[in-house]
């Protein structure tokens, strides 16, 4: 594990220079203009084969590993697979995993929620698509002295992390799918992770095929998603 990038010992402050103010009319049009951005956003499962490239995935990356985390641990890894051997290996696992789930696994009510979205145990996508990107919550840290220390948060670290990631990519262009192999153990060997790193999802990055099709479906009304009190 790489040494946590962070000052150690009492606690040190800088000016803040970053932040930017905006009048109330444009803070306005700002949200208004990146909440339509992201409502475009879809979940695919046809991909093209069309390459990106790796510099585009560095700059998302880049923009996932500044959002917040527990004491500023970061606890995540991203593993980007763009081998087709390994993407093969994946998939075959993978699906190995998703058929133990669809025939005995899930609970029918669960089966019954995901019948809309017409998925089932075939992961073409894990191949089609030019990259791949599994997700890793990281247990503990390297300190500078390379002492190690636990990490707090860390579902909720990664899964912040991962939306930005997946935002990031919707802005650069790319469409995205979270898969989600349950056990997914079988990452930390393909990939070589070691074992205080645990897979939370497996991140699929590419273009729509040129026959992609979505579910018809629609997002929550504001209402329905929040109250102000």
């Amino acid at each position: 594990m790489p040494a946590l990038a962070i000052n150690q010992g009492s606690p040190q402050f800088i000016p803040l220079t970053t932040y930017q103010a905006y009048p109330p009319e444009e803070m306005l049009a700002r949200a208004k203009d990146f909440y339509e951005e992201l409502s475009r956003r879809k979940t695919i499962r046809e991909f093209s084969s069309v390459p990106v490239a790796q510099e585009v995935i560095e700059q998302c990356l880049l923009a996932a590993g500044t959002a917040p985390s527990g004491a500023n641990h970061q606890p995540w890894h991203f593993a980007v697979v763009t081998d087709p051997a390994l993407k093969t290996k994946i998939r075959l696992e993978a699906e190995i995993e998703e058929r133990e789930f669809y025939e005995r696994r899930a609970p029918q009510e669960w089966k019954d929620a995901l019948a809309p979205l017409g998925t089932d145990s075939n992961k073409p996508f894990i191949e089609d698509a030019p990259y791949l990107i599994a997700i890793f919550g990281q247990k503990s840290t390297l300190l500078g002295d390379g002492t190690a220390v636990k990490n707090y948060y860390v579902p909720e670290s990664v899964s912040i992390a991962t939306g930005f990631l997946i935002a990031a990519l919707h802005h650069a262009g790319l469409a995205t799918l979270t898969h989600t192999p349950s056990p997914m153990g079988f990452l930390n060997e393909l990939l070589g992770r070691p074992d205080n790193e645990k897979p939370y999802i497996l991140l699929i990055v590419g273009h729509p095929a040129d026959h992609c099709q979505v579910p018809n479906i629609r997002k929550k009304a504001l209402s329905d998603i929040a109250s102000f009190l």
